[in-house]
């Protein structure tokens, strides 16, 4: 039975001890019409929350969508009210993430969608040095625009084509020649990257912000070792549908990029980096599903990891969280977040982190036929691993 929200709604099991399984979600705003997506959740020294998302009338046909912002108190139901956190007059701004640096300064970063196409994405960010307070948004001090200048990518699409098996090219359809068209057009180079997760920061400090573009298909990491004074943009990484990486690091020091699918073979498709993701390896699919929504991996406190993602081939009508304790190899916990029948609901674009103590905090785009918002929910890998109920309980 489908459950309408009014203002929000709480659903929470106390935890006894931190190996109790403990869950609680409520929605972050009342639901509405308005198309909300792509929210990006961080933790504040207060031990707050600050979620980030976009909301309008469509980015592919109007220009009135913003990035906004709500906050959550510690020990405290609700959110704060919604404030804005970018709003480029005239133009959608979107997919915005953000990331707290060696400095303790949170960063915004998003694209502006210039003509209502993913290839004309321009890249900026944001910067706060003032950005803990109980509702309101942060006092940004600086922005700019985040240039990316992939180097040699004509040359090195060229190169991936002559690999192409033909059933992708047929596969890919009408999307293929005028795709290769703008392979050696600097522009296209030069524009459309947008990031969807978090970034990843090693432990010596250096950060990776993990980016793709729909105009080929492809990702992309900009790395800095400065706190973003100066950048180095890696290697692409080309698997004709490997879009919106989500970066992780294994004990050894290599990564591992888990990617949404946007091509042919409807699973989550795979990266490994050796140098800190200045190069990457070939681009496989493993076997997990993947309906082409976006992914998120993170290591816990555990060591364990925590993947969100639509564990479907069709449809965004569920929304998964799946445990490996082999870095990945397997995953041998998984429960459902969402699950409803298809056509009932999507659920999809997740931010997931974990709390010191333990705490998993995971937002996403909520849409059932009632209306949208984006949903918050708490969890812990004791209720993860308990698996999902049974029908008739």
């Amino acid at each position: 039975m489908m459950i309408t929200f009014a203002l929000w709604l709480v659903a929470a099991v106390v935890a006894a001890t931190a190996d109790a399984p403990a869950y609680g979600a409520e929605l972050i705003f009342p639901l509405e019409q308005k198309h909300n997506h792509s929210s990006c959740v961080v933790k504040a020294p207060d031990k707050s929350l600050l979620v980030c998302w976009y909301r309008g009338s469509g980015e592919r046909s109007a220009d009135d969508v913003a990035i906004m912002g709500a906050r959550k108190q510690p020990g405290k139901p609700g959110w704060c009210p919604r404030f804005v956190m970018a709003d480029t007059p005239n133009y959608p701004d979107c997919n915005p993430i953000m990331h707290v640096d060696g400095k303790g300064r949170l960063w915004l970063i998003w694209p502006t969608i210039l003509d209502n196409h993913w290839e004309s994405a321009l890249l900026k960010y944001r910067l706060s040095s003032d950005w803990v307070s109980p509702d309101k948004p942060p006092v940004w001090s600086w922005q700019g625009v985040l240039h990316i200048t992939p180097k040699d990518l004509g040359e090195r699409l060229d190169a991936a084509l002559k690999q192409m098996p033909d059933f992708v090219q047929q596969a890919l359809g009408k999307w293929y020649k005028p795709t290769v068209e703008k392979f050696p057009q600097k522009l296209y180079h030069r524009l459309g990257w947008m990031p969807r997760v978090h970034a990843t920061r090693l432990p010596g400090g250096k950060w990776i912000l993990p980016l793709y573009c729909d105009t080929f298909s492809i990702s992309i990491m900009a790395i800095t070792a400065d706190d973003g004074q100066t950048w180095q943009i890696s290697e692409p990484l080309i698997g004709w549908g490997n879009i919106q990486p989500s970066v992780v690091q294994r004990k050894d020091g290599s990564l591992v990029a888990m990617m949404r699918e946007n091509g042919v073979t409807k699973q989550i498709r795979v990266s490994e980096s050796k140098d800190e993701g200045l190069t990457w390896g070939p681009v496989f699919s493993s076997p997990l599903p993947n309906e082409g929504s976006s992914v998120e991996v993170i290591k816990l406190a555990s060591g364990h990891w925590a993947l969100i993602y639509n564990d479907t081939k069709k449809g965004r009508h569920k929304l998964a969280l799946s445990l490996s304790d082999d870095e990945g190899k397997t995953w041998k916990w998984t429960r459902h977040i969402e699950r409803v029948p298809f056509g009932k609901g999507s659920f999809s674009y997740p931010s997931i982190l974990q709390d010191a103590d333990g705490m998993m905090h995971a937002t996403y785009t909520y849409s059932i036929p009632e209306g949208k918002s984006i949903k918050y929910v708490r969890f812990n890998e004791a209720w993860v691993r308990q698996g999902d109920p049974k029908k008739d309980e």
